[in-house]
């Protein structure tokens, strides 16, 4: 396997450290950012001289701009660049304030575009490179308590999935990473809770917090294994526009597109009742 220049947003832990984990064990240079440089520091001690850390909020466009000029020149060209920082919140959407609504956005969506967007034009130079960013079998499929999170990475995949059409001509592949459960911090302490307000949600909600705090720490995902699969892709002449990991996510996805599917089908007759007689079809 040819040495690739890696950057990964949010590797102090979860999985941006198990993707960066990986890609060094691989062979590979990775320029990881964080959040303190204590997390730096600790990063650069996984494998020094092939492990760059740099502190960054993916929310300041510039300072993202920066980093990835700065790892260009200093660290070398970039060949994979993974748009991972993020975070979940959890809450019903009545529940929800829209201040953190925004603030899930902000991150998710915008700090992965910023990520992504300084990263596109020193590949397309170059005519080559790999854009990914992590979204979620949340991107695909939804769950009560979850609106502005599956919001945000449904949002983030439509931006991917166009990025990539548009991209392909350059010779840059992009890809949607779309985990289910893995055993990490994202269900325990690396989680928001919105606070409950309606005592008219308990029935629903209240089972299925419960039910992911207690499966905190026990999830079904290897977050090494993800990593090697990640580093897999990153490898071959025609990766996916979309990699699902997990079996839980696998079986999740599926049924949520195959009901979509079904609603379609269902009332395809009335969708086809608001043409006009004649027009331009795309």
């Amino acid at each position: 396997m040819q040495k690739q220049n890696w950057l990964i947003t949010g590797v102090s832990t979860g999985l941006g450290r198990a993707f960066a984990q990986a890609a060094l064990d691989a062979g590979h240079t990775v320029a990881g950012t964080v959040r303190s440089e204590e997390d730096r520091r600790a990063f650069e001690e996984l494998k020094p001289g092939d492990a760059h850390g740099r502190i960054l909020d993916v929310t300041d466009d510039h300072a993202v701009s920066d980093v990835i000029t700065e790892v260009e020149r200093g660290v070398g060209p970039l060949d994979v660049v993974i748009a991972n920082a993020g975070y979940g919140l959890e809450g019903t959407f009545e529940e929800t304030p829209l201040a953190e609504v925004r603030r899930q956005f902000e991150i998710n969506v915008f700090g992965a575009v910023a990520t992504l967007q300084a990263a596109l034009p020193h590949m397309r130079r170059r005519r080559r490179g790999h854009l990914m960013a992590v979204t979620s079998m949340g991107g695909l499929m939804a769950v009560p308590g979850m609106s502005a999170y599956c919001g945000s990475k449904f949002a983030l995949e439509g931006i991917l999935e166009a990025l990539g059409k548009e991209v392909a001509q350059f010779g840059i592949h992009v890809t949607a990473i779309e985990p289910g459960s893995f055993r990490t911090d994202w269900a325990g302490r690396s989680m928001t809770r919105a606070a409950r307000t309606v005592d008219d949600y308990d029935e629903l909600f209240e089972p299925i917090r419960a039910a992911r705090q207690k499966a905190s720490g026990n999830q079904l995902g290897n977050p090494a294994k993800a990593g090697d699969a990640v580093v897999r892709i990153a490898s071959v002449d025609q990766p996916p526009a979309h990699l699902v990991l997990g079996s839980d996510a696998l079986r999740l996805v599926t049924t949520a597109r195959a009901a979509v599917d079904e609603d379609i089908r269902a009332w395809e007759t009335l969708s086809r009742t608001t043409d006009f007689d004649e027009g331009a079809q795309l």
